[in-house]
């Protein structure tokens, strides 16, 4: 599978966003997905996941409560609704698959630039 991020922009504290990830290429429900974040000069992290059916997800602490993690398998997508953004949310975001085989993250998109401002 192929991931592309997207809907990355520049919005002032507090605001909105909501971020995509298209897959194409083999079948989108044999993954696990998650979105990472890397802040500059900061290790990647992980910003939350999702099963391979949407029916569980995680979260990190920092962004629990105002970011969502959704997919929908007929259309080969994954989003990311941020809400109540800081400029700590300031950073490159990626999308990534684990296959259910591993359960690693494998396949990396790439990065879509979020950037808050204060």
């Amino acid at each position: 599978v192929q991931l592309q991020a997207s809907g990355g922009g520049l919005v002032q504290a507090g605001g909105s966003l909501r971020l995509s990830c298209a897959a194409s290429g083999r079948t989108f429900s044999h993954y696990n997905m998650g979105w990472f974040r890397q802040a500059p000069g900061k290790e990647r992290e992980i910003v939350g996941s999702i099963t391979w059916s949407g029916g569980r997800t995680y979260y990190a602490d920092s962004v629990k409560g105002r970011f969502t993690i959704s997919r929908d398998n007929a259309e080969n997508a994954m989003y990311l609704q941020m809400n109540d953004l800081n400029p700590e949310d300031t950073a490159v975001y990626y999308c990534a698959a684990s296959p259910l085989t591993t359960m690693m993250y494998e396949i990396w998109g790439r990065g879509t630039l979020v950037t808050v401002s204060s």
